[in-house]
Order: C-alpha cells, then sequence, then structure tokens
C-alpha cells in the first residue's frame, strides 16, 4: 500500500490517497512516530513565528496545501510553548539572562568569547521555544585598573580609552552572531543614576557607615584580599598585590550577612552551580566574612559617592548593579521591564569572579530588600596545549582569529562541545579541527549533502511525492527525533551545553547509521517506493536536527532548513511536532551545496 503524507500537487493527492480508510490509516500509523505530546482535535493553524522572535525575517512564505484536512485527520498535535522547568526556572516566565560585564583593561579573550556563547545558546533556545528573553552584555568601565591602563597608554583621558576598547567588545559580540538585547556601558548617566540611588537604599538601610581600611588589595582583580588569603605573596588567581595604607573609605556591613546568606544557599541549593563552585562559596562564607570597603579616595575613575565627592565607589558594587540599571531600576513600576524580567533567571560568569555574583550581590540585595538571581553558574577557564594561557607566554587566544581561521559556526560548536560546561578546557588547533571535521563536515554536512544529492538527482529535484509503509526501523529513527525537543530541553535548562550538543550529534550518527545500512543509492535500482520512503524519514529527521541545532549554530542551521524547504515561519520549536510543518512531500528542491568546510590538520614538522 502507498501511504503519501503530505504533498504538493492535487494530482498527487489523487494519486496517493485512493480512499478515506487510506487517508486515516496514515494518521494512525505517522503520528505516534513524528510527535511527542499529547493530540487533540483541531482545525488546520497556519503557522507563523511569535511576536517575540527576533532571529528571522517576518515575512511569512506561502504554504502549499497538504494531504491532511481537518476531516482527514481527527489527531494532531499541540507542541509545548516554554523549557522543561526546574527547582529555579517555572519554564515560561520571562527570562534575563547575562554575561558580566567584561572589563575594559584589555582586549577581548578566548574567555570572553565563551561566556557569551554560552549565554548565547541559552537564549536562542529559550527564544526558540517561546519564551519571552532579555539577554544582557557589556562593558565595566571604572575603577583603579582602568584609570592606570589609560594613562600608561597615553590616552588623554579614561573615558577615550573606554569608548575604544568597549568598541571591540560590541564587535566581538556581532563577529560570534551574539544575540544580545542590551549593551550596558557603566559610563552611561542612566546606570551611574541607577548606581547612586542603591547607595542611597543601602546608607537608609543602615548598611553603609564609614571608616578607614588599610589591607593588601589586587588592582588587576579589583578585589580586597586577607593576609591568609595570599599565595606566595600574591592573590590566589596570582594576581600581583599592593598594601594600601590607611585612608577614609565607606564600608558595607557585609559580616551581619554570614548566616542569612548561608540559611540562603541551604534553602535555595540550586542557587550556586555547578556544586564544586557552591562548595567553594559556602566554604569561603562559613570561614568568616568582615564588612567589605566600598569606596576609594585616592582616585576618582568611577561612580562618585552620594553627597561625598571625595569618595568614588568600589568598582563591584558599581558593576554588579549593571544587571538591574540595564532593565530601568530604580523604576520598578508594573509593566517595567525590571518588573518583567526581575530577578535574574541566570547569571553566567567565569569561575574567577563567582565570589562577587555569590557572595557580595546578593548580600547588597538582601540589605535593600530586593530580590535575588535565581541562579549563578560559574565556568571554568581555558588552557592551550596544557598550559595556562598569558601574554608572557604568548599563547593568547585571540577569537577574532578563531573566527577568521575557522569560521563562526565552527568556533561555536567546539567551545561549546569541547568540555563539560562548568569545566576546565583545554584548546589545541588539532583538537579543534579533528572535532569539526569529524562532527560537522564528515558526519552533518555529508549527511546533508547526501540525503539532498539523492532527492534532488532521483525524485525529480523534489521532495518525494509517495511513500511507503514505515518499517520499524524507520519508526525508530523518526522517534529518536522526536525525543530531541524534550532531552535538549532538559540539558539546556541546566546549563549543560555540551549534553544538548551531544544529543544532536548522537542523532546524526544515528541518521549515518540508518543511511548506510537503508542504502537508499541502491534501492533507486530495486524498489524506488522504498528509497523514497526513506529518503523522506531521513528528511523529516534532517528538519529536527536543523531546528534544534539553530541556537548553536544558527546560520548553518539555517542553510540546512533551507535546503530542506523548511518555511522561515515555520523554524521555532512549537513548529517541530506539528503535522502541518512536516517536510512535504511533491515540493521542489534545489541542488545541495556544502555546508561545512573541511580542514587541514597541521603538520607535526
Amino acid at each position: 500500500m502507498i501511504l503519501a503524507l503530505l504533498t504538493a500537487s492535487p494530482t498527487a493527492v489523487t494519486r496517493a490517497f485512493t480512499s478515506h480508510a487510506q487517508k486515516h490509516q496514515i494518521a494512525k500509523n505517522l503520528v505516534p512516530f513524528l510527535t511527542t505530546t499529547s493530540t487533540t482535535k483541531q482545525q488546520y493553524i497556519h503557522c507563523s513565528p511569535p511576536s517575540n522572535t527576533r532571529l528571522y525575517s517576518s515575512t511569512t512564505e506561502p504554504r502549499i496545501d497538504t494531504a491532511f484536512s481537518s476531516d482527514t485527520i481527527q489527531t494532531s498535535t499541540q507542541t509545548q510553548i516554554g523549557t522543561t522547568s526546574t527547582s529555579f526556572d517555572d519554564g515560561t516566565s520571562p527570562f534575563e539572562i547575562t554575561t558580566p560585564i567584561y572589563y575594559v583593561n584589555d582586549k577581548p579573550h578566548i574567555g570572553h568569547a565563551y561566556t557569551s556563547l554560552a549565554c548565547d545558546v541559552i537564549a536562542r533556545y529559550m527564544r526558540h521555544s517561546g519564551r519571552e528573553v532579555y539577554f544582557l552584555s557589556g562593558t565595566d568601565e571604572h575603577g583603579q585598573k582602568v584609570e592606570q591602563t589609560a594613562k600608561d597608554k597615553g590616552y588623554k583621558d579614561p573615558l577615550t580609552f573606554c569608548n575604544e576598547v568597549s568598541a571591540s567588545f560590541q564587535e566581538l559580540l556581532q563577529l560570534l552572531n551574539i544575540s544580545n538585547d542590551e549593551f550596558i556601558r557603566t559610563t552611561q548617566s542612566h546606570h551611574k543614576e541607577a548606581v547612586q540611588h542603591l547607595w542611597k537604599v543601602l546608607t537608609e538601610k543602615n548598611a553603609i557607615y564609614l571608616g578607614s581600611y588599610e589591607g593588601w588589595y589586587s588592582v588587576r582583580d579589583e578585589c580586597y584580599y586577607n593576609e591568609s588569603e595570599l599565595v606566595d605573596g600574591k592573590a590566589p588567581t596570582g594576581a600581583e598585590v599592593e598594601w594600601v595604607k590607611k585612608e577614609d573609605s565607606y564600608f558595607f556591613k557585609l559580616s551581619e550577612y554570614q548566616d542569612q546568606l548561608l540559611e540562603y544557599y541551604e534553602t535555595h541549593p540550586d542557587f550556586i552551580a555547578p556544586e564544586s563552585r557552591k562548595n567553594e562559596v559556602v566554604a569561603f562564607v562559613k570561614g568568616g566574612l568582615k564588612d567589605l570597603s566600598i569606596s576609594r579616595t585616592t582616585f576618582d575613575w568611577g561612580v562618585p559617592v552620594p553627597d561625598d565627592d571625595e569618595h568614588v565607589m568600589y568598582v563591584w558594587i558599581d558593576a554588579l548593579t549593571n544587571y538591574m540599571s540595564a532593565l530601568g531600576y530604580p523604576n520598578m513600576d508594573k509593566g517595567s521591564n525590571y518588573d518583567k524580567y526581575w530577578p535574574a533567571s541566570l547569571h553566567v560568569v567565569g569561575k574567577d569572579i563567582l565570589r562577587f555574583h555569590a557572595v557580595y550581590w546578593p548580600a547588597f540585595l538582601m540589605a535593600a530588600g530586593l530580590p535575588l538571581p535565581k541562579r549563578i553558574f560559574a565556568h571554568g577557564w581555558w588552557t592551550k596545549d596544557g598550559e595556562k594561557i598569558s601574554k608572557s607566554l604568548g599563547n593568547v587566544i585571540d577569537p577574532v582569529d578563531l573566527i577568521d581561521t575557522y569560521g563562526v559556526d565552527p568556533t561555536r560548536f567546539f567551545l561549546m562541545s569541547e568540555v563539560t560546561f562548568g569545566s576546565d578546557g583545554d584548546f589545541s588547533d588539532e583538537k579543534m579541527i579533528y572535532k569539526v571535521n569529524a562532527n560537522l563536515s564528515n558526519e552533518l554536512g555529508n549527511l546533508c549533502q547526501r540525503i539532498m544529492t539523492l532527492v534532488f538527482k532521483n525524485c525529480g529535484k523534489a521532495t518525494p511525492a509517495e511513500i511507503g509503509e514505515l518499517t520499524e526501523e524507520d519508526k525508530a529513527l523518526l522517534e529518536t527525533a522526536a525525543s530531541l525537543r524534550g532531552l535538549t530541553g532538559e540539558a539546556i535548562s541546566s546549563q549543560a551545553i555540551d549534553k544538548y550538543v551531544q544529543h544532536m550529534v548522537s542523532t546524526v550518527w544515528a541518521a549515518n547509521k540508518y543511511i548506510d545500512v537503508q542504502a537508499p543509492w541502491v534501492l533507486k535500482k530495486t524498489d524506488t517506493e522504498r528509497m523514497n520512503t526513506v529518503l523522506y524519514v531521513l528528511m523529516e529527521v534532517m528538519r529536527h536536527v536543523g531546528i534544534l541545532y539553530q541556537p548553536l549554530m544558527p546560520t548553518s542551521s539555517n542553510v540546512i532548513l533551507d535546503q530542506l524547504g523548511v518555511p522561515k515561519d515555520e523554524r521555532d520549536f512549537e513548529h517541530l511536532d506539528k503535522e502541518e510543518c512536516k517536510i512535504l512531500l511533491g515540493r521542489d528542491v534545489s541542488k545541495p551545496k556544502a555546508v561545512f568546510p573541511r580542514f587541514d590538520v597541521p603538520s607535526s614538522d
């Protein structure tokens, strides 16, 4: 019996469906293997993008009529909108995700690219899932280190230096195809006003007092260290420290929040991740907190303390407030961005600045009576060829060089898949080339080209017009594709970005195994109906792969979806399981082109 799924021509409908019973058999046989959610009867609904979609054209491509009318199929699907819920995220609420604001003492490096990419993958996944997202990045432009660097490099003033370096960070985000909604600079007037407002609130809450400070300070880290924290006379990060002679300073009563912080960590076990980083923070707080110096008088490049212009604020109380100032704080009126997106759903930071985000920031917010962010995730550092990255070793990895050498999407793929997100990783050109060649060029790209070449050459330059009964092998592969949304959603919701990629790679591997076993190039000589079925199953699997790979590789995924003929307004996750959005039968396809290049492995000579 010949089964037709979808068709682009009335002739094909007539040829494929010879009885009403056959039409119902289609739904009975196929719906369980191409859907993952409960079914309800509904009329045909034209697929259109959600109103918050920013990534693609809003122009609606005309749909070709399907072979399924409302009286043909008694069951249809309503794909879930949102993401997997967790203890810290309900899966549907507006979602603010933030990078740290990057310090402008030097140009961007691989660590900045890594954090930005991680946030971008999560933000794009949330948007494609139908959630409202506010993705924030920016630059931290105040402090002693910036003032010194600007002077050492001969700039007439710190702001001129900041303008130049901040622009380089914004250019990097554009090069990496980062989809941030806002880029904030701490030198912007509205941010400074927000910081001063928070200071006044803390003062009114009796959380700040004037005293004097002397002790060890790292200009590079913009951090105070106790004598007991120094390692061989340096900060734990390896940065040089200097003794700050006794000077007047405003203090935040951090010591009063030790027990409150520990209680919060205990009652909110997922507030800090991964677990190893959380344990470090808990141990630090249990070791005892001292009141924190939050102003300086020995330099003036910073936000002035309200009613005391001799002091500028400590750079971290200034910097951390950006997460709220970008949302319009102190405007907390109903309907404001602050009201909509705060508390932030996720702060992603490097492990070296976790203390500021997981200890100082929540303490400031507690003191001000403001909600705490829902989750803070600290990722690891990168080494190169097994060595620590440093200017002195001359092994700094410039992300712009990576993009120039390998391209944007291969760079995104490698950095997000090479190591467990949260752990340290090691970069080498050999590792990158092997992974990109294996997973992208050989597996994904080659699979796409094989499928579409066979379709183009053997199906009249169109998707198959008719297909046969599905075998158990067909059903198993379709089930694998249908499970991807749930598996990847669970991974992204817990920031396990590497696991998200693993699920995608495994599905592509399964499709490669399927095409090798089914051998449609042989079937074209012996059983064209079976060949058509195999090619259709592969195209439908690739539709799932292309749609779900968009958060990681937006450009390449859309090239794949273009070749499959998937309309641009059917590329969000809500369309994955809709019957009317599946691959249409008998639709013209163009001659396929390679999606990923293959790179030569450098000679060891």
